[in-house]
């Protein structure tokens, strides 16, 4: 089975590229391959209006300047 490891989003010339690792295991729990990759550019709406969720969340929580001061 694959394991989703980690992902990021990176804004390219083509759109919102979405590049993602990850680990196949079987079915005891055994690592098959570590460090697998991929990437795709997100063009489907839905996806889209998720990632924009995901960063407004980070915008709002992180990055105002309330939080600035009080970091």
């Amino acid at each position: 089975m694959k394991l989703l490891t980690s992902f990021t989003k990176l804004v390219t010339g083509e759109g919102v590229r979405i590049a993602y690792t990850y680990s196949e295991v079987d079915e005891e729990g055994k690592m098959i391959s570590q460090n697998n990759r991929g990437n795709f550019i997100a063009v489907d709406r839905e996806l889209q209006k998720h990632i924009a969720a995901v960063d407004d969340y980070i915008s709002d929580k992180y990055l105002t300047e309330e939080e600035k001061q009080n970091a």
